[in-house]
C-alpha cells in the first residue's frame, strides 16, 4: 500500500502505523477465542446410525425432548436462513412452533424481511444447536405459506406477549424512536389482554417441507457422527458423512 509523507509529499510503500491499542484489543480477542473450549466437562451421548429410524421426524422429536430434559435453554430456538431474489443470504433466530408429518412450522409477518424473501425465493434452511448434548440438526427444503385460519390458530396457541408482539406488526420497518415502539407495544398489550382472539393480518404460519435433514452428534475425540436423510419420493435415504 502506498502512503504519502505529510511533510515532503513523497510516497512510501510501508503501511501506516497501526494503532497499538487496536492491536492489543485484537490480540486479546484472539486469545479469548483460543481459550474457549467445546463440550468441556460434558459427557456426550452417542448416535448409532444402524438404530436410527427410517424417517427423520421421530429422531428430531426425540433429540429435542432429550435436549430439554438435559437442561438445554430454549431447545426450540432455531436459525432460519433465507435468501432474496438475487441470492443474497440472511439468517436470524426464531422459535419452532411444531414439527409433524407436514414439516417444520414457524411464524412471522409476511411483510418482514424473511417473509418477503420467502415470497421471492421459498427455499430455506433451519439450524438447531443443542450444546448440552453436542448435537446439531440441519433441515433444508421448500417453505409454504399457511392459511389465515392456520395463522389465527397459531397465535391463539401462544402467549399474550407473543400475540401482542404480532399485533404490533411492522417487523423489519425502520423505527423512528423507542418511544414510538413503546406506545405501539402498550396498545398491542392492551388489545391482546382484552381480545385473545385478535387477528394480526400479516401474521403467517409457514411450513418447511424438508428434502434433507442432517443429524450431527459431536464426539470429544472429534469422531463426530453425521447422519443425513434425503427425501426420495415418499421415502428417505440415509447416508453417513465424513465429519
Amino acid at each position: 500500500m502506498t502512503s504519502t509523507n505529510a511533510h515532503d509529499g513523497t510516497h512510501s510503500d510501508s503501511p501506516a502505523a497501526a494503532d497499538p491499542s487496536a492491536e492489543a484489543e485484537a490480540r486479546d480477542f484472539r486469545s479469548l477465542l483460543h481459550s474457549l473450549r467445546v463440550w468441556d466437562g460434558v459427557e456426550l451421548p452417542a448416535l448409532d446410525p444402524a438404530a436410527a429410524p427410517a424417517d427423520p421426524l421421530p429422531l428430531f422429536r426425540s433429540w429435542l425432548r432429550e435436549a430439554a430434559e438435559a437442561g438445554q435453554p430454549e431447545p426450540h430456538t432455531m436459525s432460519l436462513a433465507t435468501a432474496d431474489a438475487d441470492g443474497r443470504p440472511s439468517v436470524r433466530t426464531l422459535m419452532l412452533h411444531d414439527a409433524d408429518a407436514a414439516g417444520w412450522h414457524f411464524g412471522t409477518h409476511s411483510t418482514s424481511r424473511k417473509g418477503r424473501e420467502l415470497a421471492a425465493r421459498p427455499d430455506a434452511a433451519l439450524g438447531f444447536y443443542w450444546q448440552a448434548q453436542g448435537r446439531q440438526v440441519r433441515v433444508e427444503g421448500q417453505v409454504l405459506s399457511g392459511t389465515p385460519e392456520e395463522a389465527a390458530a397459531d397465535l391463539r396457541a401462544r402467549s399474550t406477549g407473543a400475540l401482542a408482539a404480532a399485533l404490533t406488526g411492522r417487523m423489519s420497518e425502520v423505527l423512528d424512536s423507542r418511544a414510538e415502539l413503546a406506545g405501539a407495544s402498550e396498545a398491542s398489550w392492551n388489545l391482546a389482554q382484552i381480545d385473545p382472539a385478535a387477528v394480526a393480518p400479516t401474521w403467517t404460519l409457514y411450513t418447511l417441507e424438508a428434502t434433507e435433514v442432517e443429524f450431527f452428534q459431536g464426539d470429544t475425540r472429534r469422531q463426530h457422527v453425521r447422519l443425513r436423510y434425503r427425501r426420495n419420493g415418499a421415502t428417505w435415504t440415509r447416508d453417513l458423512l465424513w465429519p
